[in-house]
């Protein structure tokens, strides 16, 4: 049973059409790269499947669920923006989290904050933007879960915090996961990608394995994009 399955996915804002008869799958133990532009209705689509958006029309199955509170305990979510009360500490972060979620990994999660060496009384507000993208980010690689929702991960941040979060995400997620990455920054995810799916406008133009593209393109899935998005 694929994790994350979409049916015609359709929705709308008024007259505008963010996506389109979206149809695709998901199966268990892949990484994903959700690409396009900034716009082409991949936000969209990340919150239609963590049940934060209702679909126009057609329907988002997570392992053949439809978006509800049980499957909000098999998926973990990290949005595009910060998210977490700039007030709590790190003590007081992983409290919450362990209420909220069942599937919560104390032990990991402490484990990859000690690489931060931050101390568990610092507050959120004392920290540097890319080290806040990392905290919240190992929050969310802490859960245990069937499904992880990542928008634009590494948007705005250092090389380096870049580096770190795509080492945290491939480092820490279950086998049987699936983990969907959206982005832009198409040449710093690739290597770490089993397949794609390109979104322009609403519409995929493009769903396929990382391989496969190399095979029958013999060009990079960076080199391709910029070629397929080419204003």
């Amino acid at each position: 049973m694929a994790t994350l399955e979409c049916k015609d996915l359709t929705k709308r804002y008024g007259r505008v059409t963010a996506l389109d008869s979206v149809s695709f799958a998901v199966e268990p133990g892949r990484v994903v790269g959700l690409l396009g532009p900034n716009g082409s209705g991949k936000t969209t689509l990340i919150k239609l499947a963590n049940g934060l958006l209702a679909p126009t029309s057609g329907e988002v199955l997570i392992c053949g669920q439809r978006p509800s509170p049980a499957t909000k305990a098999v998926v973990s979510y990290l949005p595009d923006k910060l998210h977490l009360p700039e007030w709590m500490n790190t003590e007081k972060l992983m409290d919450m989290y362990a209420d909220f979620y069942a599937d919560f990994d104390r032990a990991r999660c402490t484990d990859m904050l000690s690489r931060l060496a931050l101390s568990p009384k610092q507050k959120l507000s004392q920290m540097s933007k890319g080290t806040r993208e990392k905290v919240q980010l190992i929050l969310v690689m802490s859960r245990r879960a069937k499904l992880y929702l990542l928008d634009e991960p590494i948007g705005g941040v250092d090389p380096a915090t870049r580096d770190f979060i795509l080492d945290t995400i491939i480092k820490n997620y279950d086998p049987d996961a699936s983990v969907v990455i959206s982005t832009h920054l198409i040449s710093d995810v690739e290597n770490v990608l089993d397949e794609v799916i390109f979104v322009n406008q609403g519409k995929i133009v493009l769903q396929s394995g990382v391989d496969e593209i190399r095979e029958k393109y013999g060009k990079s899935v960076d080199a391709l994009f910029r070629e397929v998005f080419k204003c």
